[in-house]
């Protein structure tokens, strides 16, 4: 990442209102024991592994207002390997820049899936090596498809092979939905951002044409809350993940939008995310997020944490 990129990415958190938004050649194992066994398991579905540029100070979190602990590239790995040990989240769907995601999965190979990342500053992938890295179980989902980002809608004709692709292939996309921060558009090379794009309903053609793709959509659709619902109504492949809205909106507007899609019968249908970037402490609050959520009860919690997960992911019995 340059240092341009550091100051654009710093740029859209300090104006986060919503959301979006070098390591050691040999980076040391996670000691598994460090597990906390009074935890049931969860599985995250949206993690981030960022870099930090050398003589950068790190960025604030945009739900604290305090800096990262974090000062170094390794540093961040760590702290947020021991996070996920630290809450049992035993699978956590890590992407970012490859480089940088490798070197997480290496440090944890039996917690980090390795997803496929695509944003402003990671193109789309050349089709014939990410096949053969999903075959080879290089990567195990494609996304985060920070698509809006680019002035992409999730139907762009563009999009058509990867789709095909995933859907051959059997693993899912996780697809970045629902608004920005503040100011996005008028960032460097975020020009093509707009709020429209980031509406779910927008992903109803790829649902007809591919009836087999495992899809999530990310940030739970806020604020797009109906056409959420209309989506999840109609294509029972679809599901959402509640990462980021969990822990940076205000808490009763989090819980008013979680209740809606409750009370609408998606309970089993909701994935825990924690859209962890560069604040390893984002990990605990949005467990927090779902935990301090009074009108659910323990089996629906357990159902975000990790039964939903379980079965999207079809990792039953492992």
């Amino acid at each position: 990442m340059t240092k341009e990129n550091m100051q654009n990415m710093r740029e859209l958190i300090a104006l986060m209102a919503l959301l979006l938004v070098t390591a050691s050649a040999s980076p040391p194992a996670v000691d598994q024991t460090t597990i906390s066994r009074g935890r049931p398991p969860i599985i995250d579905m949206h993690l981030h592994a960022y870099s930090l540029a050398d003589g950068t100070a790190p960025p604030e979190n945009p739900a604290t207002g305090r800096p990262s602990t974090s000062r170094t590239t390794a540093e961040l790995r760590d702290a947020s390997l021991a996070a996920l040990a630290r809450y049992n989240i035993i699978k956590a769907c890590t992407s970012g820049p490859p480089e940088t995601v490798a070197q997480w999965r290496a440090a944890a190979p039996d917690r980090v899936l390795v997803g496929a990342y695509v944003d402003e500053n990671n193109p789309l992938p050349d089709l014939a090596t990410l096949r053969a890295d999903i075959l080879a179980r290089r990567v195990h989902v494609l996304g985060e498809l920070v698509l809006q980002h680019m002035g992409m809608a999730p139907n762009d004709p563009r999009l058509e092979p990867y789709y095909a692709l995933a859907e051959g292939l059997d693993i899912p996309v996780g697809i970045h939905t629902g608004i920005g921060p503040s100011g996005t558009p008028y960032l460097p090379g975020l020009q093509g951002f707009r709020v429209t794009l980031g509406n779910p309903a927008l992903i109803e053609e790829v649902l007809v044409q591919h009836p087999r793709l495992r899809v999530y959509l990310m940030h739970g659709g806020a604020p797009y809350l109906q056409e959420t619902k209309a989506i999840l109504s109609v294509y029972p492949q679809v599901y959402l993940d509640l990462a980021t809205i969990n822990w940076i909106l205000p808490r009763q507007e989090f819980h008013n939008y979680l209740r809606e899609l409750m009370v609408a019968g998606f309970g089993k249908r909701l994935l825990f995310g924690s859209d962890q970037m560069f604040w390893p402490e984002a990990i605990g609050m949005a467990i927090e997020g779902i935990e301090s959520a009074s009108f659910l009860s323990e089996q629906e919690k357990r159902d975000i944490f990790y039964n939903n997960g379980v079965r999207f992911l079809k990792i039953e019995g492992k």
